[in-house]
């Protein structure tokens, strides 16, 4: 199912006054379900009432590793009332980026992974570039991954950007994969960019295909940089990811 991280679209999230309505114009492109960050202290107090309102759902929420750790009472009673399946780590803290460090990661979120499971809710790990660094021949992303507890929001852009191929790191975590953040790969004046879904370089049909078979439930689209008008991106995005969708054969 496709769903819409909201950080693409945090901007517009601000002003709690306007939640309602920019959630509804979200619901009218055509998404029906949405993945939480990006709000506001404001916004947040609000969410759960006008998402329901916008008849959307929330299928996960990225939530800081700090916050996490020190509190994942109130961090689960917030997601079981958007009614979330996932908790996702959006990042590890920078002294958590070294070999040992991400051995130590997983080991915690292991623990943390269990406090969560009472509530109906599993953790999840999102990636970016920097997990792909070796240490002694393996990445730091293998580092985290490999004890096995933990699923994983695969990024497309970042592990594309990290050097690696994404429907091969789909593969590879299959049945650990429940969500993927889709967003493309561009080039510009010889940079690479992040783009909407379908306005990059990267294989669509092998990313759906390997999110197929993966188990993957969850095509987030997102955008980290989507310019001065992110509801156009998400709207461009959703068109293309229909699209390829219904030429795979997905739901």
């Amino acid at each position: 199912m496709i769903a819409l991280q909201l950080y693409t679209i945090r901007a517009l999230l601000q002003d709690a006054a306007q939640l309602g309505g920019v959630l509804g114009r979200v619901r009218d492109i055509g998404y029906r379900n949405v993945e939480v960050a990006g709000l506001s202290p404001g916004a947040i107090d609000r969410f759960g009432e006008e998402m329901r309102r916008s008849d959307l759902t929330a299928c996960a929420a990225h939530v800081s590793y700090e916050r996490l750790a020190a509190d994942p009472e109130s961090v689960a009673a917030e997601c079981t009332d958007w009614g979330c399946q996932y908790v996702v780590v959006p990042a590890v803290p920078d002294t958590y980026r070294s070999a040992d460090g991400y051995r130590r990661f997983a080991s915690e979120a292991a623990e943390l992974a269990e406090r969560l499971r009472p509530s109906g809710l599993r953790l999840a790990y999102h990636n970016h570039a920097y997990e792909l660094e070796r240490y002694g021949g393996r990445t730091g992303l293998e580092l985290v991954f490999e004890p096995g507890e933990l699923d994983a929001e695969l990024d497309t852009y970042w592990l594309q950007f990290g050097g690696v191929n994404p429907a091969a790191w789909i593969r590879k975590l299959k049945g650990r994969v429940p969500l993927v953040h889709l967003k493309d790969l561009a080039v510009v004046a010889g940079s690479p960019v992040d783009a909407p879904v379908g306005e990059g370089n990267l294989d669509w049909s092998d990313i759906l295909s390997a999110c197929s078979e993966a188990g993957t439930r969850w095509l987030v689209v997102e955008q980290d940089d989507p310019g001065d008008n992110p509801m156009e991106k998400i709207a461009s995005s959703y068109r293309n990811l229909e699209r390829f969708t219904a030429q795979a054969g997905r739901p």
